[in-house]
């Protein structure tokens, strides 16, 4: 769901290109924004080939009034702006002539996602994003696993940690960690294995979550989502499961492309900046990395985009008090180490200014202040693997 629709952002064609390239998935636009900023006005809705028309909702309190017509050129033309109608016309025959295809074996199978447009905050788009998802949405599936695949049918209670969330309790300052029931039968109160640790944990706090209300749950099936309370040693990946050779392949992680040195600038909030810091970590708000031979105690931290770095320090700064600077880093290119290299990697043979650094799994990355000298390292060093994307093995420290 692309939202906020109603402020000024990127043109749709170009989201698209985004998702294709930031993600890796065919994108297919299920509905098309009329307008943009102060000129949206509604959607039109591609398979129905219907546009609709909203009138704003303050606050998204309730759903909006929506005027439905069949007519695109006439109906639109009494209620947008003529050059923004245009511009939508063409985006639509682009899309009808040489846009991807609707497949939704392609979308079940991962490789294609679809796309709504609206603004939440105006409650515009929402109705048909929530239908959409009914109709589009895959009933359980088999699952990879470090061994093969588990079906929802095997008896053998088995899921996986897909999100953390702290403070969704304010008085708290709890973490909820959200899992997806893959296989068996849930009971409040079982024990699992955590198959990271290894050790056995009893799940006795047991939630069903709509908003930021709660709902006690005694049982819950595959397709299920459920959120844990209570065990602060969760990370996004984790298994946990009635059965120790039941292992989930960890989750996707995501090229950071700025990096960052986090600071706090007041020594009287640095333990709350600390606490935050470690509980919006586990979230996978951003990433994190430590320097080999670092003497500096200031956090290198990665992300995706600038955004995310705005939303952590806001985040510290509302949640838990606790002000930040965040100073830009020399690096500008990360590659991780292939498990293989990591004996054969050593700091001596980077390119000047480059730098060895472990991921939060203590992978081995390299630190390139230039594309380009990680290109002339490549080619020095044919026998060194580097990678955009970390192996699911913790790689050994070279001696």
């Amino acid at each position: 769901f692309i939202n906020k629709l109603d402020r000024p952002s990127l043109e749709p064609l170009e989201l698209l290109d985004v998702i294709d390239r930031q993600l890796q998935l065919h994108p297919v636009p299920m509905n098309w924004p009329l307008g943009a900023g102060s000129g949206f006005r509604g959607v039109f809705d591609r398979r129905a080939r219907q546009l609709h028309f909203f009138e704003r909702v303050p606050g998204g309190a309730f759903r909006a009034p929506v005027t439905v017509v069949d007519r695109l050129d006439e109906a639109a033309a009494e209620r947008m702006d003529p050059a923004d109608l245009r511009r939508v016309l063409e985006e639509i025959a682009v899309l009808d002539g040489v846009g991807e295809a609707f497949d939704l074996e392609a979308i079940r199978a991962g490789d294609m996602t679809p796309v709504f447009f609206g603004s939440a905050a105006n409650n515009i788009g929402v109705q048909l994003l929530l239908d959409g998802y009914l109709e589009l949405s895959a009933p359980p599936r088999p699952q990879p696993t470090a061994s093969g695949t588990i079906s929802p049918e095997d008896p053998r209670f088995s899921g996986f940690v897909f999100k953390i969330q702290s403070n969704m309790d304010p008085r708290h300052r709890d973490q909820l960690a959200f899992v997806r029931v893959c296989s068996g039968r849930f009971e409040r109160d079982m024990k699992v294995l955590h198959s990271r640790t290894g050790e056995s944990l009893r799940l006795s706090s047991s939630h069903k979550v709509l908003g930021r209300e709660r709902e006690t749950v005694d049982e819950a099936f595959p397709g299920d989502v459920i959120g844990i309370v209570g065990h602060a040693q969760f990370r996004i990946g984790d298994t946990l499961t009635q059965d120790a050779s039941i292992v989930f392949q960890g989750m996707p992680r995501f090229l950071p492309e700025h990096l960052g040195f986090l600071h706090c600038p007041n020594a009287a909030e640095f333990k709350r900046f600390r606490t935050g810091l470690d509980h919006l970590l586990q979230e996978g708000v951003v990433q994190t990395f430590t320097l080999r031979a670092a003497v500096s105690r200031v956090p290198l931290l990665g992300a995706v985009g600038p955004l995310q770095f705005e939303v952590l320090q806001h985040r510290l700064r509302a949640e838990y008090g606790a002000d930040s600077r965040l100073e830009a880093s020399p690096w500008t290119l990360l590659r991780w180490v292939a498990p293989a290299s990591v004996a054969a990697m050593r700091e001596d043979l980077l390119p000047i200014g480059a730098r060895l650094a472990e991921d939060g799994d203590g992978r081995l990355v390299a630190l390139f202040v230039k594309e380009w000298d990680c290109r002339y390292f490549l080619e020095q060093h044919p026998g060194i693997a580097l990678s955009t994307l970390p192996s699911d093995a913790a790689a050994p420290k070279p001696a």
